[in-house]
C-alpha cells in the first residue's frame, strides 16, 4: 500500500462493457475503468444509477463471443464518477 490507498490489489487498467443488474434499480450498461483481483470501476455518466453502499448487483462482461458468467459483486465506493464493485466472495 502507498500513502492513504488502502486497497489490499494492485488496479489494473481496463476499459470493458459490462451489464450490471440491480434488484430494485434494474438493468444498466456501463464502462469499466480497471480491475483487480478484488473487484472492478464501473464509470456512471449520466445513468440514474444509484444503489447504497453494501448493495449486492449481478455483473456480466458483454461483447465476447461466448456469454460471460454472471458474477454477485457488493458496492463498496462512490466517487464523482462511478462506483467500487468487490466480488462478493472476497
Amino acid at each position: 500500500m502507498v500513502g492513504n490507498d488502502r486497497r489490499e490489489h494492485s488496479r489494473t487498467a481496463l476499459s470493458a462493457k459490462v451489464k450490471v443488474q440491480h434488484a430494485t434499480l434494474g438493468e444498466f450498461l456501463f464502462s469499466t475503468r480497471d480491475i483487480s483481483d478484488g473487484g472492478i470501476f464501473i464509470v456512471v455518466e449520466s445513468d440514474p444509477f444509484e444503489p447504497a453502499m453494501g448493495d449486492r448487483v449481478q455483473v456480466q462482461v458483454q461483447g465476447l463471443p461466448v456469454p460471460a458468467p454472471v458474477l454477485e459483486m457488493v458496492v463498496v465506493r462512490k466517487t464523482n464518477d462511478g462506483f467500487g464493485l468487490q466480488f462478493a466472495d472476497q
